[in-house]
């Protein structure tokens, strides 16, 4: 069996996650307020340590590293993967568990190296907002899929067509492959940043990601809806809500409706006519 080193990091930021994987991170686990990486030690040298050091020291980060047994990570995995509930509106699960009746939406989420199975703050938020939205005949960008979970409820609430976007070669593939699990055959994933949207125009926009992605797109995305088109956004603290929601009002935004949840935001915005 591989052998593992771990890297325990009091941070919740999704962003700082997709950066270890850039640095060779195979899995990670979730708690409350921190995570756990988890990097192949035959594939973690000296220097791939010193660099991922220099990162976490860059960022002022509080972290450790241990060591790690060898042991059946299917295994393990499988039994600490749970099933995320949203109500009674959508159930998200891992193709392992069993089917259970009595909520409105079934998703097979496997995540894979991506990021989004309904057990973050955000995501929830996220999937508990898309419930009170109108997505039929709708066209859909779900910027940053991560896992494609966002993406793939869309279609199943009805969308006419859902383009999933994400910089990370992993979540694409993971997109793909979940959609192909839930039959969201009208999911089109795609890998890169904005500019290979190439002027594309949507009904809605689900974002989920962070801080300074959200500054940085805000005008962008304004660009990419139609008048009166909604925007779903969340990864944001409740310190930052306020320079988030300055700069999305600036670029022609109005807002909606927030959700507060485990010290993270969702808001809906419209966008001005």
């Amino acid at each position: 069996m591989d052998k593992y080193l771990g890297l325990r990091i009091r941070s919740t930021d999704e962003t700082l996650m997709a950066l270890l994987v850039g640095l060779g991170a195979d899995s990670f686990e979730e708690e409350e307020d921190f995570f756990t990486a988890y990097f192949k030690e035959d594939e973690t040298d000296e220097a791939a340590r010193v660099e991922i050091k220099s990162l976490l020291d860059g960022r002022k980060e509080e972290y450790e590293f241990f060591e790690v047994e060898p042991q059946n990570w299917n295994e393990v995995w499988e039994a600490s993967f749970q099933p995320v509930t949203v109500g009674d509106f959508c159930r998200v699960r891992a193709d392992f568990h069993p089917y259970e009746p009595g909520y409105a939406y079934d998703l097979v989420i496997n995540p894979k190296m991506a990021f989004g199975t309904g057990h973050h703050a955000t995501t929830w938020m996220m999937i508990d907002e898309m419930q009170k939205t109108d997505f039929r005949n709708k066209r859909v960008f779900d910027y940053g899929c991560g896992t494609g979970i966002l993406a793939i409820l869309a279609s199943k609430l009805g969308a006419h067509s859902v383009d999933a976007l994400d910089i990370e070669h992993e979540s694409y593939l993971n997109t793909v492959e979940n959609s192909e699990l839930n039959q969201a055959v009208n999911v089109r994933a795609l890998e890169g940043d904005l500019s290979v949207m190439g002027g594309a125009i949507y009904d809605i926009i689900l974002a989920n990601i962070n801080r300074n992605v959200l500054l940085e797109s805000a005008v962008s995305l304004k660009s990419m809806l139609h008048s009166g088109g909604r925007l779903l956004l969340s990864g944001i603290r409740p310190a930052d809500e306020e320079v988030i929601s300055q700069a999305f009002k600036l670029a022609g935004f109005s807002l909606l409706r927030r959700q507060e949840k485990e010290d993270w935001v969702c808001i809906l915005l419209a966008s001005d006519t």
